[in-house]
């Protein structure tokens, strides 16, 4: 793995001229009957077929390790075979783990997440998502490894979940909300691994279900790049999105999991087939949107 990451974000977005990227969140409860003979391997079918179907489509997947850490004891391994094949696919893979915290506990997590395991002379993962709450500490480890290793971090700033504002929310002293303050952060952390593209290998994660903060967003930390969740089943839209994005079209994918992964279930499609439609479908819409 080489360069910077967000220099390979841009270049695939540009590539492909697509904004999506599909989050695998393999729930057994919704995977269509497969001849497999364990959970593991029909998690690991499905998302591969998945991953293949969405890969004319999407820059990026985006495996949520919780689902596959609850598949123990062989999920991570589960998960390690899916990003594998996701990369020889030539897709970008960002490790939904949302970890945090300091000293050698978290160079651990950024081995664990990344895929920097004992022996491997590169990262198997291209990015992994962050939560800051423990300040630089915790979050300065990733950005030495995207240093050092030309991987990303996506750092929680303005979530798409409704009590995101509990505390995101809150004005400080300063005047300003928690979710500003922490995104003035996440643009200093990464001020150092801006490359060639303008933006910078620490990027922030920013809900679509808040389309106004996304805009503010997008002017306040111009270099930061933004991994924005809650399209589709939690309600956004294209346009939601659409500020977001800088007028060249970059600075951000949008996630969809549900919508795009389970659409077999609302259409008369074999899994692979509605994930392509769903996924062709949504890269068009943030693509039109973009015109407006």
């Amino acid at each position: 793995m080489a360069g910077n990451f967000a220099d390979r974000l841009a270049e695939a977005i540009r590539q492909k001229d697509s904004r999506v990227c599909v989050g695998l969140d393999p729930r057994l409860d919704l995977l269509p009957e497969l001849p497999a003979t364990s959970a593991t391997s029909r998690v690991e079918a499905f998302c591969c077929a998945i991953c293949t179907a969405v890969a004319p489509y999407t820059v990026a997947v985006k495996p949520q390790s919780a689902y596959f850490e609850a598949l123990a004891p062989d999920g991570l391994a589960c998960m390690w075979r899916v990003i594998r094949f996701a990369r020889e696919l030539g897709l970008l893979v960002i490790v939904d783990a949302k970890r945090n915290d300091i000293g050698s506990t978290a160079e651990a997590y950024v081995q664990a997440c990344l895929g920097l395991h004992a022996g491997s002379a590169e990262p198997l993962a291209d990015a992994v998502t962050v939560n800051a709450y423990l300040g630089a500490d915790g979050v300065r480890p990733f950005v030495e490894a995207a240093a050092t290793y030309g991987t990303g971090a996506f750092v929680l700033v303005k979530t798409s979940n409704p009590s995101s504002g509990d505390l995101q929310d809150l004005r400080l002293d300063s005047g300003l909300t928690v979710y500003q303050h922490m995104a003035d952060l996440v643009a200093q952390w990464g001020r150092g691994l801006v490359g060639q593209s303008g933006y910078s290998s620490v990027g922030a994660v920013v809900g679509a279900t808040y389309p106004e903060q996304l805009r503010e967003l997008r002017q306040r930390v111009p270099t930061v790049p933004f991994l924005v969740p809650g399209y589709g089943h939690q309600g956004a839209t294209a346009d939601d999105v659409a500020g977001g994005f800088d007028v060249a079209g970059l600075g951000a994918i949008v996630n969809s999991s549900r919508g795009i992964i389970y659409a077999y279930r609302e259409r008369e499609l074999d899994p692979g087939e509605a994930a392509a439609q769903a996924a062709e479908e949504m890269r068009l819409a943030l693509n039109a949107a973009l015109l407006h």
